[in-house]
């Protein structure tokens, strides 16, 4: 990073602490549109997404944000050529072993969310290791969705609940929208407040579908591997300075009437 950007004060300095997101979720595209772009390989891209990853997970760390988590390898990716996919393993892999001491003196606990199918078994034990050392961190957690679909996790939920009914464990009049969550890959998280997109594309991707019900966008043009702690601060700037109704009403003005007309 250059010498200004890291002594220049930026705006989120002045914005009081509960107009921070406690929960960012970012969806990390365009690594292969960046990489052609350069004239490199698409995997290249990928080898300097990790760039954007470790300085995302660093400031949300120093911003002492709640929780981060990443879209690793949507269900979907699992079409794409196998030594694409063989080098997204070996990256998952090498970061797991390379961060380890990094996540431990940044004080930040990491998860995973997904599906383990089609993951090799030494990637599996790499992340195992991860997720229980740094189990007992009280910093930033980490939480990283690997072979992750939001419909699959819907059905993982629904089937769970299912066989809860079938052997008596729970009632369906008791089924409400806390038992659904309780259920899903996420439970006990709290639901993203921002969530980002990289590389410009207006679509969630089959992302924490139930989760983002009232989650705020932000989108932009930049490639993942272009992504940087003032690309991060941009978007927290941005969420601190809107209206969050929850389809409720926006602030009244003072003779009682709405400012403004309800909206989502």
């Amino acid at each position: 990073m250059s010498k200004t950007a890291t002594t220049a004060r930026h705006p989120i300095e002045d914005i009081p602490r509960e107009r921070f997101p406690k929960h960012i979720a970012v969806i990390m595209d365009g690594n292969g549109r960046w990489a052609q772009r350069q004239g490199l390989p698409r995997i290249e891209g990928h080898r300097r997404g990790v760039h954007s990853v470790r300085a995302t997970v660093e400031e949300c760390a120093r911003l002492k944000i709640d929780q981060l988590t990443l879209y690793c390898l949507s269900s979907e990716n699992w079409k794409r050529p196998q030594h694409e996919l063989d080098f997204l393993m070996h990256l998952l892999e090498q970061y797991m072993i390379e961060e380890r001491a990094t996540i431990m003196k940044q004080n930040v606990r990491v998860k995973i969310i997904g599906r383990r199918d089609g993951i090799p078994d030494q990637v599996q034990r790499e992340m195992d290791k991860t997720i229980e050392l740094s189990a007992a961190n009280t910093g930033t957690t980490l939480c990283l969705a690997i072979n992750y679909g939001g419909r699959a996790e819907m059905v993982d939920a629904v089937q769970c609940i299912a066989e809860g009914v079938k052997e008596g464990r729970l009632k369906t009049e008791d089924i409400t929208e806390e038992t659904i969550a309780e259920h899903l890959y996420t439970r006990g998280m709290p639901d993203p407040d921002l969530m980002i997109r990289t590389a410009g594309e207006m679509r969630i991707s089959n992302f924490l579908l139930w989760q983002v019900s009232y989650s705020e966008l932000w989108v932009t043009d930049l490639c993942w591997p272009e992504f940087r702690e003032e690309t991060l601060r941009d978007a927290i700037e941005n969420f601190a300075s809107r209206d969050r109704r929850f389809g409720g009403l926006t602030n009244q003005g003072p003779s009682g009437v709405d400012a403004c007309s309800s909206g989502d």
